[in-house]
């Protein structure tokens, strides 16, 4: 792995614009935004490039500059499970501060990007400066249970139907347009991924889109996807 060290001021001054939108580090004053900024490596990387794997030493966490990352487990049969994908201003391996300081899964570019790294030890030493870094921190792994909670849930009692339903709206909080009542997305992964995330298989999920254009929920164009009836979509959901 190489890592680039920050040592340009312009450079230091843009990862302080991307680290202060982060979850982790919202509300904290701009001189410890810069000693945050002062940490960071930030490393470039292509689609398809493992940052990390399952069961590599943490050696620290990292926060998505640019592209799109997704985190996976392998199955021995080399099945993939995707777990979440990361978009940018998230943070993403914060467990690696807690349990055996393994990395619980595998990291790989689905777009070519840029991440800021943050060496355990560094950081370590923000949080003994600064109580309001462990106040976030406690905030973003919440975040990170609620959000695989939830996913078990969806996996263990919800059908195909429901769970596209849910990612749908959730994808459509976090990044689309709406024009008179309808809401234009696009879908953030490969429907063959996104297949996975759901735990189902690309047959199923292609007669779930199939079943929600006939029923006039959505129309669907490649990985372009037009929401025609909110409501209904959050029916299905349970919402």
């Amino acid at each position: 792995m190489i890592l680039i060290a920050l040592s340009c001021k312009d450079v230091g001054m843009e990862n302080k614009e991307i680290i202060k939108k982060a979850l982790l580090f919202s509300g904290l004053d701009e001189e410890y935004l810069v000693e945050v900024a002062g940490i960071a490596v930030r490393r470039p990387f292509a689609k398809g490039e493992t940052l990390f794997t399952e069961g590599e030493k943490a050696e620290g966490f990292y926060l998505l500059a640019s592209g799109a990352l997704k985190l996976c487990k392998i199955s021995p049969d080399g099945r993939e499970k995707v777990l979440h994908m990361v978009h940018p201003v998230e943070t993403f391996a914060e467990a690696a501060f807690f349990g055996d300081g393994m990395y619980p899964a595998e990291a790989r570019g689905v777009e070519k990007g840029e991440v800021l790294f943050f060496a355990r030890g560094a950081f370590m030493g923000l949080l003994e400066r600064n109580p309001r870094f462990s106040m976030n921190l406690i905030a973003s792994l919440s975040l990170l249970l609620r959000r695989f909670a939830r996913q078990i849930e969806e996996l263990s009692f919800a059908d195909a139907p429901s769970r596209l339903a849910s990612y749908l709206l959730d994808l459509a909080a976090r990044k689309s347009t709406s024009f008179q009542g309808k809401t234009y997305l696009e879908l953030d992964m490969r429907k063959g991924e996104l297949a996975s995330r759901l735990g189902t298989v690309s047959e199923t999920l292609s007669r779930t889109f199939k079943k929600l254009k006939e029923e006039g929920v959505i129309e669907l164009d490649g990985n372009k996807v037009t929401i025609m009836q909110m409501e209904k979509l959050k029916t299905i959901a349970g919402r």
